[in-house]
């Protein structure tokens, strides 16, 4: 499957093409040169693997676009798309550090933002966030709940009509919190991004630029950002050969209707957030998501979102038995693993760095680092089982597969 999806989409985007009436080349271009992305750290570390020279191409994309602007395209994920709200914060942090470090090993750069899995988010989310040096994330406009001007009174955008052509800024307001916590929120278009990614938009580059145009308010005065936000699957998996329209559209008809494209580091830069959000906490507070009117309940039970006619009764007690599982995984791994490392839970958290690098080199710098003491060889293997247990008990909860 990750194959098919590698040929019809993440490939193509690296090499898209430019062709005239009769199919023949005209142009080629790299889509990740034009546009933010990320890709999970799992699903990058197979497109190492099986596709070298195409995963060459989007690490030199990311790269170049960097040093053109001085903000990459490319953004973080959190490890294997979790649904963040939903974890325990031990995991949330986890995820978000090997997600950062995968990054940081692959491109050679410390990211600026996070993409997180549904867009779930939640206050707790955005503070492991600011926590961690991100500078921005992307939501859906139904996320927000109220915004104000600077000082100014709060106004109700519960219902998604915020204005989406600029940045907002969320604070922390936790008592006791420090005045400049803080991170930078785009809410993307929401209906040119439905257009896009269920509509047919992408099937011709002109009728996607016009629609890309008509977003933009004449009668608003400063610059102004239309965003949107899809899977990536969008160019060429679900809708086939729009790698095409992207790039045609990235090279000639946005350029002609005289639109910037530019990624939103480049934009926060010089367009800091002026307004401030709230975000919604969700039915059950845990926090929402762009693809679930009811918080986050999709993914632990309670509404009946992609359940395509079929019965969703299962969803509760399944979550139920996985957050047990985790919470007895936990348990074990807390008291077992505290014989070989001082600090067991940061040990976890530094365990990426052995995922990317499986060397004996790589194992003795671990170890000389972690390890509470000199460990015999039977001692490391039953350190790594226990490394890798946590690493399934956070894997079972992708969302995605």
């Amino acid at each position: 499957w990750n194959s098919r999806i590698a040929r019809e989409c993440y490939l193509p985007n690296a090499c898209a093409r430019v062709n005239d009436a009769r199919g023949r080349v005209l142009e080629l271009t790299n889509n990740y040169l034009h546009m933010n992305f990320n890709f999970g750290p799992t699903l990058f570390g197979w497109l190492e693997k099986n596709y070298p020279f195409y995963y060459a191409r989007i690490v030199q994309a990311a790269r170049d676009s960097r040093e053109r602007t001085g903000h990459s395209n490319a953004i973080a994920q959190g490890y294997n798309h979790m649904i963040m709200p939903l974890a325990s914060f031990q995991d949330q942090l986890t995820q978000a550090m090997w997600g950062i470090k995968d990054f940081e090993h692959r491109f050679g750069f410390k990211p600026e933002a996070m993409w997180l899995p549904e867009t779930a988010a939640s206050d707790d989310t955005l503070r492991l966030l600011v926590d961690l040096g991100m500078k921005y994330v992307i939501l859906s406009p139904y996320q927000a709940d109220k915004v104000r001007p600077a000082g100014g009174e709060w106004v109700d955008a519960s219902r998604g009509d915020l204005d989406t052509t600029r940045p907002y800024l969320w604070r922390d307001a936790q008592p006791g919190a420090a005045k400049d916590r803080s991170i930078a929120i785009f809410f993307y278009d929401g209906p040119l991004s439905k257009a896009a990614a269920f509509e047919g938009l992408t099937r011709d580059s002109g009728v996607f630029a016009d629609r890309v145009e008509a977003c933009f308010k004449p009668n608003k005065a400063g610059p102004q950002l239309v965003s949107m936000a899809v899977d990536g699957e969008t160019f060429g998996h679900h809708h086939k050969f729009s790698d095409m329209t992207l790039a045609h559209a990235f090279l000639h008809e946005l350029r002609n209707r005289g639109i910037r494209v530019v990624n939103f580091g480049e934009y926060l830069r010089g367009n800091p957030p002026a307004d401030e959000v709230m975000i919604k906490t969700g039915p059950d507070g845990e926090g929402t998501a762009w693809s679930c009117a009811h918080g986050v309940r999709r993914w632990k039970g309670g509404c009946d979102c992609g359940g395509e006619g079929g019965s969703l009764n299962w969803r509760l007690p399944f979550r139920a038995a996985l957050n047990a599982l985790r919470d007895a995984a936990a348990g074990v791994y807390a008291s077992e693993a505290s014989k070989f490392f001082r600090a067991p839970w940061e040990a976890r958290n530094a365990y990426a760095g052995l995922l990317l690098d499986r060397s004996p080199e790589a194992a003795a710098a671990f170890f000389g680092k972690h390890a509470s003491r000199e460990l015999n060889k039977a001692e490391r293997a039953r350190a790594l089982e226990l490394l890798e247990m946590q690493k399934h008990a956070m894997f079972m909860f992708t969302s995605c597969g």
